[in-house]
């Protein structure tokens, strides 16, 4: 029997790849999507395009109706200017509208997208998902609720609930790392610090796969998985793969760790509202220092999560894909 599946966030970098690795699986597929979302794929995928906005969950009411699962990975991201109200009510109350919904809909089961960033700053890595809460963004402590509340349904009979946590997604049509490959393609790369901290990406392909098998394996309700790449290595490592990609020479200059928490020190003192995001600055930083290794044996023994695109070939797909979008001029 041909299952329907309820996509949020579904015009988004993931939510593309989600709703093309669901048309091939043979799923009839729904979205949720704001009135100026870019619906150009889904239009081509042929889904049916149902509009709501999660920064107004009453719009959500009566909208998830005939379907078997939900995949919700609709989120208010971490941004400057976003206040804690908002996150709440977009990453949390908004959960909590599609939870209702999908129940009143008869919809049997429902796919959470969290993040790894609800346990903080990480020590002993790899980590594993039991590991405790540790939010340090208003942010993270919305993720943190709306994971409580996800898994709650369940422990309650109300509904088969899920839980996913992707590390770091990468892949062509994103450009979370494009300054990165710009300034190792141009040159212009500083290492800040030694690059010993362990970076841990997620090719997107594999991602999407992982969050299918959440939504149909029988193991799956009332778990938390970490799905992530098959490696981890230290950033000096990653830097030196993307710069062999481009037959550039591996970056030498290192800028000392401390003049750059100086300037964390007064971007964060200066900013105008403690809702703030951490400043480019911060960000930075934490980049070159924050420790990012996760354990995926959970998603492998209990859901058969086979992550089977390695590094070097993630990564030269996405280099090809910013040189043919003319990224790295």
């Amino acid at each position: 029997m041909r299952k329907t599946a309820l996509v949020t966030g579904a015009s988004s970098f993931t939510g593309g790849y989600l709703c093309r690795a669901l048309k091939e699986r043979g799923y009839t597929i729904k979205a949720l999507v704001r009135k100026n979302s870019n619906r150009e794929l889904l239009e081509k995928l042929d889904v049916k395009l149902i509009e709501a906005d999660l920064s107004e969950p009453n719009s959500i009411r009566g909208k998830i109706r005939g379907v078997d699962i939900v995949f919700h990975l609709a989120s208010l991201y971490r941004q400057q200017r976003i206040t804690k109200n908002m996150f709440t009510m977009v990453n949390v109350e908004s959960t909590h509208a599609l939870l209702e919904d999908s129940i009143t809909g008869d919809a049997k089961r429902f796919v959470h997208c969290s993040t790894v960033g609800v346990q903080g700053i990480i020590t002993n890595p790899p980590v594993k998902e039991d590991a405790p809460y540790n939010p340090g963004t208003p942010y993270q402590e919305s993720r943190v609720k709306a994971e409580k509340l996800v898994l709650s349904y369940f422990q309650k009979g109300k509904i088969e609930s899920v839980v996913v946590r992707p590390v770091c997604v990468y892949g062509p049509g994103s450009k979370r790392f494009l300054e990165l490959f710009q300034d190792i393609y141009k040159r212009n790369f500083r290492m800040i610090g030694k690059g010993n901290n362990l970076c841990h990406l997620t090719y997107v392909e594999d991602l999407v796969a992982g969050i299918i098998l959440a939504g149909e394996s029988p193991a799956a309700p009332g778990q938390i998985y970490t799905l992530a790449g098959s490696e981890y290595l230290p950033l000096r490592e990653l830097v030196k793969i993307v710069a062999e990609l481009f037959n550039k020479p591996v970056p030498k200059i290192r800028i000392p760790l401390w003049t750059v928490h100086i300037a964390a020190f007064f971007s964060d003192l200066f900013s105008r509202s403690p809702q703030i995001e951490p400043t480019l600055s911060r960000k930075l930083l934490n980049f070159f220092t924050r420790e990012k290794a996760f354990d995926i044996s959970k998603a492998r023994k209990e859901l058969n999560y086979n992550p089977t695109t390695s590094l070097r070939e993630g990564l030269t797909r996405t280099a090809i894909w910013y040189k043919e979008n003319g990224w790295l001029k």
